[in-house]
């Protein structure tokens, strides 16, 4: 409790009691201190370092394959049915290094000829499948 000196009436006091806030702080720094120590990392893993002098080969041009809402399928802007897309894709798997293959579709497009597309691609053994989309503005 806190009590005025004697030159007053009983008005308010202006003082701040700073016993419980000393209080705490002490708590704090004695939890902090407990607790810093165990932040640390025991176990020590060396990490590869970058060699910039070495890049790994950069697979040519990529494939576009494009995917019309209606199903239509396009091979860098030809038309190709999926016998076709399913043999040309096993050509290009047969490369090294293989060619990256991109994948756009309309926003309509259903899901299910996307993935029979992807289900083709990498049951013919092409390793990297990935998808293009325009960029949020």
């Amino acid at each position: 409790m806190a009590f005025s000196s004697g030159s007053g009436g009983g008005g308010p006091m202006a003082e701040i009691n700073v016993t419980p806030l000393v209080d705490v702080m002490l708590v704090l720094l004695i939890i902090f201190m407990i607790t810093a120590p165990l932040l640390t990392h025991k176990v020590e893993i060396k990490l590869p370092e970058a060699n910039l002098d070495e890049r790994p080969e950069e697979p040519g041009v990529p494939i576009t394959l494009a995917i019309q809402d209606n199903g239509q399928i396009y091979w860098n802007d030809d038309p190709v049915n999926m016998v076709a897309l399913e043999s040309q894709l096993a050509v290009e798997a047969q490369k090294k290094p293989q060619p990256r293959v991109d994948i756009r579709a309309d926003d309509t497009t259903k899901y299910r000829i996307i993935a029979d597309v992807v289900k083709t691609a990498k049951n013919v053994g092409i390793a990297k499948v990935g998808f293009v989309a325009t960029p949020e503005r």
